[in-house]
């Protein structure tokens, strides 16, 4: 757990000076999770369990931060094995030739208090495109370990059919079984790894 949680504000040093720094995401307290509509009634969750991730935060001019997230494709968890077994396979991902999934951002918009856009390219099976990400700052401060920890929040929606992941089967009752739709959901907790100086 967190303590000595604090919320940063603005100041003449910058809006989040005590941020600034490389950060790794600790994977054990963060997901990265999806949802998607399912036989066009109800949403399906799932999530990926490997994943590593570098955040470089830069607290005075937080447009220069950056972020780079690698995701192992056939770590997909959505509680159903079959499911998971085809979502991995040729028809979909197809992890055994795309092992990984990749996000690099190219630029970080403030949008509003606690608020960034987060821009950059998501590549899946070989093909990137451009993702905009709707991040929010959720808090930092000392785990009891004394680390230093930021928290995160991020969700984007997707198109799964422009990055070649087009299976679909028609429904009797009309409409399809898996939408097209996907919202990805990001919960982040980041460890820094150096000391507060500029990012690069």
């Amino acid at each position: 757990m967190l303590r000595n949680r604090t919320r940063n504000t603005l100041s003449a040093a910058g809006p989040y000076q005590g941020l600034t720094g490389a950060y790794t995401i600790d994977p054990v307290h963060s997901t990265v999770g999806f949802s998607v509509r399912h036989a066009m009634i109800s949403n399906v969750r799932g999530k990926f369990d490997s994943f590593e991730g570098l955040l470089k935060l830069d607290g005075s001019r937080p447009d220069r931060s950056e972020a780079y997230v690698s995701v192992q494709t056939q770590s997909l968890d959505t509680g159903i094995r079959d499911r998971d077994a085809h979502l991995t396979g040729p028809e979909f991902f197809d992890s055994a030739t795309f092992p990984l999934m990749t996000f690099r951002s190219t630029g970080v918009v403030p949008v509003g208090e606690d608020v960034f856009r987060l821009v950059g390219g998501l590549k899946i099976k070989d093909i990137e495109l451009p993702v905009d990400i709707e991040v929010t700052f959720g808090g930092s401060g000392q785990d009891s370990y004394g680390q230093h920890r930021v928290g995160f929040e991020g969700r984007a929606t997707l198109q799964r059919s422009d990055w070649g992941l087009t299976w679909n089967a028609a429904l009797e009752t009309g409409g399809v079984l898996i939408g097209d739709k996907v919202t990805l959901i990001l919960d982040v907790s980041a460890v820094r790894q150096e000391p507060a100086e500029a990012a690069a």
